[in-house]
């Protein structure tokens, strides 16, 4: 069995605390690897050596830290299909979905690229008699990332590309269930250039997430998970005076027109409903056709699509449709909430429950469920399932599809399939959801663009990636400077206005 380990000043470090957890196979159940958990001595060693190694990062030319981002590209396209593969080992997604995975990360290092551009203060020339003023974007120092289990490439790379191209040192925390891909970036990065010791991995559980909020050389914090967990990362570090922004759950509604396209609409719920096991936060859960024609002809297309799912492990073929949940408990909770929707009066169209693949028996895998007559006090429509389910919510008008998403807690991502660009317009317009798709399905948008949740989705007033990013990893410094022309005529003892 493989014993994985800590990323430290630039080399592989065995961890010290004596405590691991287990990286499971999710296809079989087996346990193929153990993960260190570091103790709160090793994360605070950890940060110190970040700290020292930032300074000189930090003075580096922004063209030149830039140049390793370009070179980290290189990289990972070399390593793609390697990268891929120890994701889809460890988590469980199929190949095509963890190329994507690494892709959407790929893309905001590229964005990064241009760092140099994105960094530019401003300046004003004779804001008063020989006074100039200027601004400067520089580093925080060390800021951290906590990420999430569900794209163990794509968010590590949305956090640490930014902040490492802002010229921080960079903490990062994966998930403890699929971390390979986070040491398998760090040595790319060392490889692309990235001097030893700017970023640190450490692999850890609570103690080390609990370690981050605490230490106070660490001036930033970046989650993405939960809500609950959101909510007491941003309320810590805030206490704790740093800059925190937190990602968390979702609950995205799809709302279908009657003039829409029924067989577009149908294909859009299957890929964004059941892609990677709906463990996915920007997956839609709920659609919500507005009249009962719309709901009946919806249904009567989605059932043949989810029947001929292929749901097996990515070793199977790229024509796996998506593979197992990351864990036994994942699959548990997913199979409880099913449980809760028939209990509650929910009609289970699709019956997933089950679900067994020969030779697979002992593997987390979750078949595809299909509720209809979901109400909005029902545990289905209220929690994120996380987990191949999807719910659908008649609605008798437009206005009242829009109340579901709109009153709903959770405001990640929604969208809207039609052909009237007046009720597309009108939903973009009033909607109070952080992402809408426009007979775009999963609307996460590009690296150049910023990646955000509203209401509980989402603690902080910065986005992910985009230039919001840079703003995030950067403290803003103003200079007002004076050159005056002739003899110096003594001290002035008042505020002096800029006329």
């Amino acid at each position: 069995m493989d014993e994985l380990s800590h990323f430290i000043g630039g080399k592989r470090v065995k961890g010290g605390s004596g405590r691991f957890a287990d990286v499971f196979n999710p296809a079989t159940g087996e346990v193929q690897a153990k993960v260190p958990l570091a103790s709160k001595a090793e994360l605070d060693a950890a940060v110190a050596a970040a700290a020292e190694a930032q300074v000189a990062w930090g003075a580096t030319n922004p063209q030149k830290r830039a140049r390793v981002m370009m070179e980290f590209v290189r990289l990972i396209n070399r390593d793609m299909e390697k990268l891929a593969e120890a994701l889809s080992r460890e988590h469980g997604k199929t190949i095509p979905d963890a190329k994507g995975d690494v892709q959407r990360g790929l893309e905001v290092v590229e964005f990064c690229i241009g760092a140099p551009h994105l960094l530019k203060g401003e300046y004003t020339d004779g804001a008063g008699p020989g006074i100039d003023m200027y601004s400067m974007r520089q580093p925080l120092g060390v800021v951290a990332g906590i990420t999430p289990f569900n794209f163990p490439a794509m968010i590590p790379m949305w956090k640490m590309a930014p902040a490492l191209s802002c010229g921080n040192a960079f903490i990062l925390k994966p998930s403890e269930r699929d971390p390979s891909v986070p040491l398998m970036l760090a040595e790319l990065l060392k490889e692309a250039g990235l001097p030893d010791g700017v970023l640190q991995v450490i692999n850890g559980d609570k103690e080390a997430v609990d370690a981050i909020l605490d230490n106070e050389t660490i001036q930033a914090i970046g989650f993405v998970g939960s809500t609950p967990i959101a909510q007491y990362i941003y309320s810590r570090g805030c206490a704790a005076g740093k800059r925190v922004q937190c990602f968390g759950g979702a609950k995205n509604h799809m709302i279908i027109m009657p003039d829409a396209d029924m067989d577009q609409a149908a294909d859009a719920l299957i890929g964004a409903g059941y892609g990677a096991a709906g463990e996915r936060c920007m997956a839609i859960s709920v659609a919500v056709p507005v009249g009962d024609e719309t709901a009946d002809a919806l249904i009567e297309k989605l059932v043949p699509r989810i029947e001929k799912l292929k749901v097996a492990p990515y070793t199977a073929g790229n024509d796996v449709d998506y593979g197992p949940v990351v864990t036994a408990a994942a699959k548990a909770n997913i199979e409880k909430l099913v449980q809760s929707g028939i209990d509650q009066g929910a009609k289970l169209v699709v019956d997933g429950r089950g679900f067994k693949l020969q030779g697979y028996e002992d593997g987390f895998f979750v078949g595809p469920h299909l509720f209809d007559h979901v109400t909005t006090d029902m545990d289905i429509y209220r929690k994120e399932i996380f987990g191949p389910v999807l719910s659908q919510v008649r609605a008798k008008t437009y206005e009242e599809a829009l109340g579901y998403a709109m009153d709903h807690e959770y405001g990640n991502g929604t969208a809207i399939f039609t052909r009237d660009g007046d009720a597309a317009r009108d939903f973009a317009s009033r909607i109070n959801i952080g992402m809408v798709g426009i007979n775009v399905p999963i609307p996460v948008p590009l690296a150049y663009h910023t990646f955000g949740g509203w209401k509980k989705s989402g603690f902080g007033d910065l986005n992910q990636h985009g230039p919001d990013a840079f703003r995030f990893y950067t403290r803003t410094k103003t200079v007002t400077a004076r050159w005056p022309s002739g003899l110096k005529e003594g001290g002035e003892f008042h505020f002096k206005a800029m006329d």
